[in-house]
């Protein structure tokens, strides 16, 4: 792709982003509609989906973002749940689109047709999760689509390799396919693992330089899917599992470390989040371009149909995969008393489908060994394609409705969260204190009184902090006497910074002087907005 293009999809796709977050559409379904729409703007470039940059250079760190954000004891917790849909149904859709595509198209062998069951079969959870956290959904149903999207990739991939192997005669049997999902699978998995330790270990030991730490850390996850993809393993779950073992560690890295890596991963995530969706709606022109031989109104049926199999298997399984296990296992029916048919319900709308999809679409190869057209392969790209947008939007779009119609439980009572907030802190400034007098005990740390009283006062500041959130507010603005106190600091740190400006405007200090002033006061105002963001 040339630079302009590049260029022009990038910022476009990042103003729309930024435009979703003034409108109650999320930021996903907004983008694929903007891309729809530019893809028959005169002078727009055709934007191809490659997938040997997709593939290899866009899911690798957007799968890093979402596995540091999540939790590996939560994840732990809610093994099961997220194993039936990111194993079970990706596999059990494959099986379902692909029959019904078979028995609809006309002369589409079955391998041809299970390969399309493979292509669409694994959701995409970024735009479910992202309503999920908007709308205040219970906790659980969070993780478990997070979880879902962290491994499901790896399960269609697969499939899809075997299954294009058989499609393309390579003469592969259900026990060679069985033999290298599980090889893949396992490798991937236990790649992870070997390389999630050493990782780990280098990026501690380079706590001197938080420069030389986030370079790693933006490496890690194109080493681990390139090192498990040479060796014919899941670069996905290796991805997965190094970024859940790195996330669940973080607190061992040093604190700049963990400020920049935070931003720098945000803005990874936010780019490449925008310009995927955005790419999604601008293959509607290449797509159709290419449906050849096919009729439109022809081609809509079959999407249709694709569409409908897609949903009702999502259904077909969750549901039983909720209900069986508690049924069978009363530790289970202890362990989750709570579970109604509401949480299936949306569980099974949330299986919107994404770019990973359409990449694995675009790889499908022209022609098969002997020099023939590998079967259908205009239309299913378009079926592909018709299957994600359908899903982003009908499904996107609804579910917001659906889940305030059903009236779900949301997160904890926020009082209670400040609660436990306020005893975890407390429990930890204590600790915090007792280590002080005991350091301060050591004349190796003298300090004089009015420094070491400085380190006491932060110390109960920090600690009453929380508990003054569960306190009154006041009449006149609204805010508790913590609000308060964090928006005055914040106006004597911002007099500072003036003053720093106009000392160097005045030639009494210079700039490199002004930066290390001026960074000082960032890490306190960083420290008040995230006390207060919290």
């Amino acid at each position: 792709m040339a630079v302009m293009p590049l260029f022009l999809l990038v910022a476009g796709s990042a103003a729309v982003a930024g435009l979703a977050r003034r409108t109650p559409v999320p930021a996903p379904l907004l983008l694929v509609t903007a891309g729809l729409a530019a893809s028959y703007i005169p002078g727009i470039p055709d934007y191809t989906l490659d997938p040997h940059i997709v593939l290899p250079l866009v899911l690798p760190p957007l799968l890093h973002t979402a596995a540091l954000d999540s939790s590996y004891l939560d994840l732990r917790a809610n093994l099961r749940p997220v194993a039936l849909l990111s194993v079970g149904y990706v596999l059990f859709a494959t099986l379902v689109v692909g029959g019904v595509a078979y028995l609809v198209i006309p002369g589409l062998p079955l391998t041809a047709a299970l390969v399309l069951g493979a292509v669409v079969a694994p959701p995409d959870a970024v735009a479910a999760t992202a309503i999920a956290r908007r709308l205040g959904l219970p906790h659980r149903i969070t993780t478990i689509l997070q979880g879902e999207s962290l491994f499901n990739d790896a399960t269609a991939i697969t499939a899809y390799k075997v299954l294009l192997a058989a499609a393309l005669g390579a003469g592969a049997t259900w026990g060679d396919g069985i033999k290298e999902f599980a090889v893949a699978s396992l490798g991937g998995i236990g790649i992870g693992v070997v390389l999630m330790v050493p990782l780990h270990w280098l990026r501690v030991r380079l706590r001197e330089s938080a420069l030389l730490e986030n370079t790693l850390s933006l490496l890690i996850p194109f080493f681990a899917y390139a090192a498990a993809e040479q060796l014919h393993a899941s670069g996905v779950l290796a991805v997965v599992v190094v970024g859940l073992y790195l996330g669940h560690r973080s607190w061992q890295v040093d604190f700049e470390t963990r400020l920049q890596e935070e931003a720098v991963w945000k803005v990874v995530s936010f780019v490449l989040e925008s310009a995927v969706f955005a790419l999604i709606g601008l293959q509607l022109r290449v797509v159709l371009r290419g449906l050849g031989e096919f009729g439109a109104v022809q081609a809509l049926w079959y999407a249709a149909l694709m569409f409908l199999a897609v949903v009702l298997a999502r259904f077909v399984w969750v549901f039983p995969a909720t209900y069986l296990p508690r049924a069978l296992s009363a530790r289970i029916r202890t362990r989750e008393p709570d579970t109604n048919w509401k949480a299936p319900v949306v569980v099974g709308w949330a299986g919107m489908r994404g770019v990973v999809s359409l990449a694995i679409a675009f790889s499908l190869p022209v022609t098969v060994p002997g020099g023939g057209s590998f079967p259908a392969r205009n239309l299913v790209l378009f079926l592909t394609f018709t299957t994600v947008i359908a899903t982003l939007v009908i499904q996107g779009l609804t579910l917001p409705p659906l889940i305030r119609a059903l009236k779900l439980p949301g997160r904890p009572d926020p009082q209670r969260e400040t609660l436990a907030e306020a005893q975890a802190q407390n429990e930890a400034s204590r600790a915090a204190e007792e280590r002080l007098e005991e350091l301060l005990r050591d004349e190796r740390n003298a300090l004089p009184g009015p420094l070491a009283d400085r380190l006491r006062t932060i110390m109960e500041r920090r600690r009453n902090s929380v508990w003054e959130r569960l306190g009154a507010v006041n009449e006149v603005t609204g805010e508790s006497a913590d609000e308060t106190y964090r928006r005055l600091a914040r106006e004597m740190i911002d007099a500072e910074r003036r003053v720093f400006v106009k000392l160097r405007d005045a030639g009494r200090i210079d700039d490199e002087m002004l930066r290390t002033l001026l960074r000082r006061l960032d890490l306190e105002e960083a420290t008040a907005y995230r006390e207060e963001a919290s």
